[in-house]
Formats: C-alpha cells, structure tokens, sequence
C-alpha cells in the first residue's frame, strides 16, 4: 500500500469513535518524500477546530525552535506531522487525555513504513518519547534507558543526534517555568537543532 492509498484510509477512520468526545476527525501530515519527522501526542480541540496542527502559539515557538518558517513547516516534503494519536481525545482532569492507543497501533508502523526519507525525529511528550526511544534503547545503551524524566533526556541531545532522533519538551507556553529554569536547552541544544533541520530540509 502506497502512503497516499493510507493516508486516504486514515482520514476515513472512524475506529475509536465511541472513544472521542467528538466527531473522528484524523489530523497529520506526511508524504513519501518527508525529511522531518514531528512526533507529538494528539490533537487539541483547538487543532481538531482548526484542522491544522500546531496553528497556535505552540506551533510558532516550536517553529522558531526549528528555524523554519510556516510555509516550511506545512510543507509535507519537509515535514512529516505524525502524533501518537490523529484525533482529539478529550479532556481529563490535569489537560488534554492520552492519545487513545488503538490509533498507533494500526497506523504507526505502516505509515512510517513509507517514509524511507526521515533525516530527523523531533520527539513531542511522554507517548512519542515512550513509543520511539524504546525502539532505539538497545542501540545506544543506559545513557536513555536509566534517564528519570524529560530534562535528563533532552540532556541526552548529542547521543540522539547520533541516532537522527531529538527530545523536546513541549513548545506550550504552560512550560514557561521550564525553559526558565533549563536555560542551557536554549542556548546550547536549539543553535544544533536549527543546524540538523536546515541540512535536512535542503539536502
């Protein structure tokens, strides 16, 4: 199956809808010739609103962090935009609920089966981090698999970059604090992403 006959499927599904709060409403982006690839959690009502990810605050730091501009980053030659679930899982007590996993385990696999392009993995939260970083564990050791929480992978940049993998914390201005008080993600990991995007995207 060719990605456009699954990215066809895809924006068909309707799997998990007794599980959405809303209407099943798959939000991605990608193609065959994808250099990037952006692995988030899920959609939030704003996104499923709007039908465009990260077309929020969150999308324009996140641009920023990558050193592209909007053009760049919906272009789906450049950038894949695949998170652990396409559609909108509803709200929970403390934010947005996990993504339903039903979704990545019938798309994940043969959807970035196709894209045999990828120079780059931006990982987006505790699912994309889970789900990717386990299936390169055993490739790079203990320095990943012993780390206790977001900061220490993040710390972990140069290993992933050897692996064409990188871990962010979210973009969202609720992590505001974060950033404040890491200000070495800023000044020494965002100046090597910006360098890794730009070789990828023009190669």
């Amino acid at each position: 199956m060719t990605i456009t006959q699954l990215l066809i499927q895809i924006e068909q599904c309707t799997l998990c809808q007794e599980q959405l709060p809303l209407p099943a409403k798959p939000i991605l982006q990608a193609s065959q010739h994808s250099r990037i690839l952006v692995a988030g959690q899920a959609p939030g009502q704003v996104t499923h609103d709007k039908g465009r990810p990260f077309d929020d605050k969150s999308g324009e730091r996140l641009r920023d962090w990558l050193g592209v501009n909007r053009e760049q980053f919906y272009n789906p030659d450049k950038f894949a935009i695949v998170p652990m679930g396409f559609c909108y899982p509803g709200k929970g007590k403390s934010g947005d609920l996990p993504p339903i996993p039903r979704c990545a385990q019938t798309w994940r696999e043969p959807l970035l089966a196709e894209m045999k392009n990828i120079e780059l993995t931006i990982l987006l939260g505790k699912y994309a981090l889970d789900w990717h970083l386990a299936r390169l564990t055993p490739s790079i050791g203990d320095s990943i698999a012993s780390a206790k929480n977001l900061t220490e992978i993040v710390k972990c940049h140069e290993l992933l970059f050897d692996h064409q993998v990188i871990a962010l914390p979210h973009p969202s201005p609720r992590n505001n604090l974060w950033l404040k008080k890491n200000p070495w993600f800023e000044q020494e990991v965002i100046p090597l992403l910006k360098q890794r995007v730009l070789s990828a995207i023009t190669n």
